[in-house]
């Protein structure tokens, strides 16, 4: 068990680091392209990779958040409860979203197998999307992951 949470671990933190890079990579794409516009030169597909990359760094950033638990949450219900109402309550709450990311994890594979399949490619670049939401169901089959985890292990961070 401990090797599965190793793993698990080191899977949270790469998509963790790739999301900052991602974001990272944003940020200069969208500043070259606005100094290169204050010299009248295009960046071409500027565009382009700030999109896929904003998929990218979102999907990969929701495991990390879902680790830390980082989420935004609406408690002022949950704490009116007593222990069993709040254990029962965590419990529906963690196996629908396990339910809802394994729905997107699917999902995305299908949607990306369509775009394989017809050959889709950016607006501008022309390199193929197929990738990003194969990348999306990455990210959402670990937060089924992470979300399993937390409901095994209560109380354990």
């Amino acid at each position: 068990m401990k090797l599965c949470e190793q793993i698990l671990r080191k899977l949270v933190l790469l998509l963790a680091a790739l999301a900052g890079l991602g974001l990272l990579m944003m940020m200069l794409v969208t500043c070259a392209d606005i100094v290169l516009r204050a010299f009248r030169i295009s960046f071409s597909g500027a565009y382009d990779i700030v999109k896929m990359t904003a998929a990218v760094t979102i999907s990969c950033a929701l495991p990390y958040t879902t680790a830390i638990k980082g989420h935004v949450a609406v408690e002022f219900f949950f704490h009116r409860l007593g222990p069993r109402g709040r254990i029962a309550t965590d419990t529906l709450i963690r196996l629908l979203a396990m339910t809802l990311f394994s729905l997107l994890t699917w999902q995305f594979v299908q949607y990306g197998n369509a775009l394989k399949k017809s050959g889709e490619v950016s607006m501008t670049l022309q390199l193929p999307v197929f990738w990003v939401p194969y990348m999306m169901a990455f990210s959402c089959a670990v937060v089924v992951l992470v979300t399993l985890y937390h409901l095994l292990h209560r109380g354990e961070g």
